[in-house]
């Protein structure tokens, strides 16, 4: 490793897609010095927009965690933080009881996760997986990740997060694995936001906390579309009506990726008879879709949260992805913006190919608080117990007291 970045906080993402980890890893302070991903697809906004950073396509399976690391002059304990989010098609709840093993091939990403962790022995961990990795199933999938990481000198905590409770606009639940190998217990971060109690939404709170952002709250700056329509550098229809928008556009007078996909003449027709808050059980009779998803066709409304955007949000018919205003679905910079990417963030790709990263994204909010909660509470212990600075590797923690 470079001297001039031993006193860095360096950090790799493992299954980094697009980048979602990254952002928020960034704006924590860390230097990202690479991401991996088997899908090149995803990997083409990862490199766009990571231009400092090693982009990496690679099955994490056919290659050894000694050979990956070997080609950034890292050593052992040489990384802050390794985090990913490694695919478990094995988690799912249609996977047999009998098949819910981490020896599933279907979960050897997740092994191959935990033989990258034993080898570089970093400082910090984040492992981030489906909610249902957590308590699901008898615990028996946490319970075996938690047990390699102790065996490699770890303190781990698991918890369950909503998305929603840290300032992105969505209700998104996922497990998130927080280690690290000075015997630190973990809390789970604060929530910055809350869920309104009873009525109308309301911005004001008696002891600060804000309300989940509202969709409007995420788009409506943004400029109205007819379906099929945009263009790839828009100017805002607005100055920021809030702190969020402020937060996502910086000091940009033009926004990217703001295009409408277009609607076939039957899928047109069908959006176009709902109104906001409405969808498919809506529909009059000669326009019902056979079977489905139960929020297909949905609109959004303006004061809702949205819900957890998938790959499949491209398509009206795979969920509630109607615009609250517009008679169309909503642009990839509108789903950007549910998930929290800022809008310096420019996707590569084709429509469906940026909504399938946005689909399998940790939101960059979310998993900025994690990672700041984590070095925090470091510090706060390293503080409290006298840690001198060779327990830190290289100083680069106690740097942030």
């Amino acid at each position: 490793m470079k001297s001039k970045e031993k006193n860095l906080h360096l950090a790799i993402d493992l299954f980094c897609g697009c980048g979602g980890i990254s952002v928020g890893l960034e704006r924590a302070g860390f230097k990202v010095v690479a991401g991996i991903d088997i899908e090149k697809k995803y990997l083409a906004s990862y490199s766009h927009n990571f231009p400092d950073a090693k982009a990496i396509n690679q099955d994490i399976t056919k290659i050894s965690a000694e050979d990956f690391f070997d080609q950034f002059g890292l050593k052992p304990r040489d990384l802050t933080l390794l985090v990913g989010g490694p695919p478990c098609q094995g988690f799912s709840k249609n996977v047999p009881r009998k098949n819910r093993f981490l020896e599933d091939p279907k979960n050897l990403l997740v092994k191959s996760f935990l033989n990258y962790c034993e080898y570089i022995q970093p400082e910090m961990i984040l492992m981030e997986n489906v909610a249902e990795m957590k308590n699901g199933f008898e615990q028996i999938y946490s319970l075996e990740v938690i047990s390699r990481l102790e065996e490699a000198g770890y303190t781990v905590t698991s918890v369950v997060l909503n998305a929603a409770d840290f300032g992105v606009p969505q209700r998104r639940r996922r497990a998130f694995f927080m280690a690290n190998r000075f015997g630190v217990s973990f809390s789970s971060p604060h929530p910055t936001h809350k869920a309104p109690t009873k009525g109308e939404r309301s911005n004001n709170d008696l002891f600060g906390v804000p309300e989940h952002i509202s969709v409007w709250d995420a788009i409506g700056d943004l400029p109205e579309l007819e379906h099929g329509q945009g263009t790839e550098k828009t100017p805002y229809k607005l100055e920021p009506q809030n702190e969020f928008q402020q937060l996502m556009r910086g000091k940009l007078a033009v926004t990217s990726n703001h295009v409408a996909r277009n609607m076939q003449p039957k899928q047109y027709e069908r959006m176009s008879s709902l109104l906001p808050g409405q969808g498919n059980k809506d529909l009059p009779p000669h326009l019902k879709t056979k079977g489905g998803f139960s929020g297909a066709y949905g609109r959004l409304t303006k004061t809702m949260i949205a819900p957890t955007i998938t790959r499949w949000v491209f398509h009206p018919g795979s969920g509630r992805w109607g615009h609250p205003v517009d008679i169309r679905t909503i642009s990839i910079r509108e789903i950007s913006r549910i998930q929290s990417f800022p809008d310096t963030f420019e996707f590569v790709g084709s429509f469906t190919d940026q909504a399938g990263q946005l689909g399998n994204a940790v939101p960059p909010l979310l998993a900025e608080t994690i990672v700041k909660s984590m070095l925090n509470q470091l510090t706060v212990v390293r503080n409290a117990t006298n840690f001198t600075q060779s327990t830190f590797s290289d100083g680069r923690l106690n740097a942030m007291a």
